[in-house]
């Protein structure tokens, strides 16, 4: 950040100190703060993508079920509500009807929020197979 800022410091640094060997001392030393900043930035940046690795690692060597698979959880409440929205809502009318009973009409399940799911999973799901077909996983 203090790299967009190094100009308008090197000009004020030339007007506050006349001597230009000073001066550029004093340029160096703004441009290794800023450097050092920004390493320090980038390893914090780090440090926490080391930490989030090693709590997903611990997350999927868990045995608790609520840890562990919260993933194929929402998968299966996809296909249950796929399921139940192409197959149980549309046909359980129809079987009852053939035996001479009545049901009430079955609830509607909203298929965007369904598919919003849906979709975002079979892309890692896919992603994650193409990465084990060409061997970077």
């Amino acid at each position: 950040m203090i790299a967009a800022f190094l100009p308008l410091i090197a000009k004020v640094l030339d007007v506050v100190i006349p001597d230009p060997q000073k001066a550029a001392e004093a340029k160096l030393r703004v441009l290794e703060l800023g450097q050092r900043g920004e390493l320090a930035v980038l390893d914090a940046d780090m440090k926490l993508a080391l930490a989030q690795i090693e709590v997903n690692k611990a997350e999927s060597e868990s045995e608790d079920p609520f840890k562990s698979r919260w993933r194929p959880s929402v998968g299966w409440v996809c296909v249950f509500g796929l399921s139940y929205n192409f197959l149980l809502q549309p046909l359980l009318p129809w079987i009852l009807a053939l035996f001479g009973a009545s049901a009430p009409p079955l609830p509607p399940i909203d298929n965007e929020a369904l598919m919003g799911l849906l979709i975002p999973l079979l892309g890692i799901g896919g992603f994650r197979t193409y990465e084990k077909v060409k061997g970077k996983s």
